[in-house]
């Protein structure tokens, strides 16, 4: 493709440019309204699992994608019969389990088996077992759960995951246009500071509005997308693309210089552009590609989003941009201001003079840096993200303080295994530590309650379509050692009986989550790394500096990293994948452009030093510019989330901008003065200007 041609035809057509952009948002609307979000992570799970598989069974077999418990206080058996038989109306509710439909309800509770007293009721209340068609994120389990809470009332507390999806919903539903709203505002401050007109800011944010509508809108061919994924994704497309903007409005300015007229300069401007900006943008694109390496399809679902956000940034910024510009050019030069970011001539002159005390200082903070990012705490559980005050967190509480209830599992095993056997391998379980009971259909027929007198409706509950179903109640909390422990513990007795036994619901589906985290944590981290030396070689033809670059923006990771570990700050687990990536491929550019500077004064015959001084005073102002441009997008979500999740997530990305620039002004060249020498030595053509035939070939491209 001639890329002047076709900056030319943009230039030419700039309202027909904008026209095509405004009515492409049309059908980009559409396909983000009705694109599906799912907001239960353990879905992301890998189908072939056990505990995915038995998910799938408990679905497909039962009907029990999801189950509630339903505390319900000071209320008369009467009441709570008419409160059951109201709620198992409700669309999506498959059934709804309780005392009545084991024994006759007008049995006074002190009468019943211990074993049944125990799991119905408490001194004050009862409890109802709720099951749903679908899953706990689906739209019609999440309206059930609305319908069951106002049929319900103030004396009724609704617990377990379907109950917390729900309200994750709707907490990120309601903050999420907030977060990119704050994102807007403080991007539009940053950039009035950075910039000499009070509108340009203005048209950048426009610019990249329409992308990322645009993304939103093509997410429709993925089915769905994660509630963190959209949370996030208009904020970091918006923090990670704005370089672009920058890069092409001062090569705009250049060539008007040239150019007498508008449209030839910005022809030219944009064909210049987009290769600098198309080579600047794959890094950052191959930081979100690593994320797809995950076994956890939340990556996968961020990888994608975001990979795809920076390619239609790019799009737009050669298209949609410059169209805006030569609109608004005349009000962009009237209302201009002086740019209030401060020059880097000291800070210049500094990091040269004092290289070896920034060198050292480098040296001593890797090794704690590593040693905390190593050992930082995280969590798994989804409802440690969220507000105490929800009302799925107060009522997951009390079902914990009040019925020992904490976490719930469901146990499958095929129906031809004798009931003795089963008998016995429910006493087993009995006897794991924290197990709080086990409800089963073998367990409370024979000498308690003959089978005759069971229903039938209780009995295709325990037993369908070649399978029995166990309930396990757990003490520990979902992600607790304790808890890993005795799924393990429960899992072999259950394989013990019945090799083909699966254990399924939310304690075993997070304590896979544990183990696959860990792993595609390395994976997703050293895929990034691998991708980025590979463009950096690409870029420098240089063995030696890619090595340097990766290893500059790896510290300021650790220290970004290290600092939960060292303020005792527990973090969400998704934080600890994808920080690293994204971290990596969206501020790696910060040390490519100071290196490319470097390089250029290098081969102009200055020697390192003075090299060195002008690179930083020369980029300085546009790193500090990309990194504040990052960390306002970011910030604002990080401060005001009442989501622990996407709040951590926020802040560590804000942090970590302000730390890969530190790193890079002051660390990085420090760095390339000593090692000078190894990087000459192990590059091509480091020291000598590309020919000029060279020049010419790619000037005519």
């Amino acid at each position: 493709m001639n890329l002047k041609k076709f900056g030319r035809w943009i230039a030419k057509h700039s309202t027909s440019t904008l026209i095509i952009a405004i009515i492409l948002l049309i059908p980009s609307f559409i396909g983000f309204i009705n694109t599906k979000v799912n907001y239960d992570i353990l879905t992301y799970l890998p189908k072939n699992l056990d505990t995915m598989k038995g998910q799938e069974i408990l679905e497909k077999n039962f009907n029990n994608a999801a189950t509630a418990m339903l505390i319900v206080e000071n209320m008369q058996t009467k009441d709570v019969l008419k409160l059951k038989n109201e709620i198992e109306k409700v669309k999506g509710v498959e059934k709804v389990i309780w005392i009545s439909d084991i024994l006759d309800s007008s049995v006074p509770k002190e009468f019943l088996p211990k074993d049944i007293k125990d799991v119905f009721y408490r001194e004050n209340s009862t409890l109802l077992f709720i099951q749903f068609n679908e899953s706990a994120s689906s739209l019609t389990t999440m309206k059930a759960i609305e319908n069951i809470r106002m049929i319900a009332g103030k004396n009724c507390f609704l617990a377990g995951m379907a109950a917390i999806v729900k309200d994750t919903k709707d907490l990120a539903d309601k903050e999420t246009p907030i977060y990119v709203l704050l994102a807007v505002i403080l991007t539009l401050l940053v950039l009035t500071l950075a910039m000499e007109s009070y509108v340009t800011p203005i048209i950048f944010v426009l610019s990249i509005g329409f992308a990322v509508i645009y993304n939103f809108g093509t997410n429709i061919f993925l089915g769905q997308i994660s509630y963190i994924t959209k949370a996030l994704a208009a904020v970091l497309q918006l923090g990670v693309t704005m370089d672009y903007s920058i890069f092409l409005l001062h090569r705009y300015e250049e060539e008007k210089k040239e150019f007498e007229d508008r449209s030839e300069a910005m022809a030219e401007a944009i064909a210049s552009t987009f290769s600098a900006i198309t080579g600047s943008s794959l890094t950052t694109i191959a930081g979100f590609v690593a994320l797809t390496v995950m076994s956890l399809g939340i990556g996968k679902d961020m990888g994608i989003v975001m990979a795809k956000g920076v390619f239609i940034g790019v799009l737009t910024t050669v298209t949609v941009l410059p169209a805006m510009i030569l609109t608004f050019d005349k009000q962009i030069h009237k209302y201009q201001h002086k740019v209030l970011l401060p020059e880097f001539n000291r800070t210049a002159n500094l990091v040269t003079k004092y290289y070896k005390v920034f060198a050292t200082i480098a040296i001593l903070i890797f090794v704690p840096a590593f040693i905390g990012q190593a050992s930082t705490n995280v969590y798994y559980n989804l409802d440690e993200s969220l507000p105490k005050d929800l009302k799925s967190i107060i009522a997951t509480n009390k079902l914990k303080n009040e019925y020992n209830m904490t976490t719930t599992h469901m146990i499958l095993i095929k129906d031809k295994i004798p009931a003795y056997k089963v008998k016995n391998m429910i006493k087993e379980i009995e006897m794991v530590d924290g197990v709080e009971r086990v409800i089963a259909y073998d367990k409370f027929v024979g000498n308690r309650i003959p089978e005759k007198f069971l229903p039938e409706d209780i009995r295709s509950f325990a037993s369908k379509n070649g399978y029995k179903l166990i309930i396990v109640t757990s003490k520990y909390k979902a992600a607790s050692p304790e808890e890993n422990l005795q799924i393990d513990r429960i899992n072999s007795i259950v394989k013990s009986y019945d090799k083909a036994g699966l254990v399924a619901g939310e304690g075993p589906l997070t304590k896979d989550l544990i183990e696959l985290a860990d792993k595609d944590f390395k994976k997703a981290n050293w895929v990034s790394i691998l991708a980025i030396f590979v463009i950096i070689l690409a870029v420098f033809t240089s063995l030696s500096l890619p090595i340097i670059l990766i290893l500059c923006i790896e510290l300021a990771i650790f220290i970004n990293m290290a600092i939960p570990f060292f303020t005792g700050q527990t973090i969400p687990f998704i934080a600890s994948i994808v920080i690293g990536c994204i971290q990596l491929g969206a501020t790696v550019d910060y040390a490519i452009l100071l290196s490319t500077r470097f390089r250029e004064e290098i081969r102009e015959g200055r020697d390192k030093f003075d090299a060195m001084r002008i690179a930083v005073q020369s980029s300085g102002r546009s790193i500090l510019t990309s990194a504040l441009s990052f960390f306002s997008a970011t910030i604002g979500v990080g401060l005001i989330s009442k989501m622990d999740m996407i709040q951590t997530l926020c802040k560590m990305l804000a942090r970590g901008a302000l730390i890969s620039m530190v790193v890079i002004v002051f660390i990085l060249p420090s760095i390339l003065i000593i090692c000078e020498g190894i990087i000459s030595a192990t590059s091509k053509n480091w020291n000598k200007k590309p020919s000029l035939k060279l020049t010419l070939a790619k000037e005519s491209e």
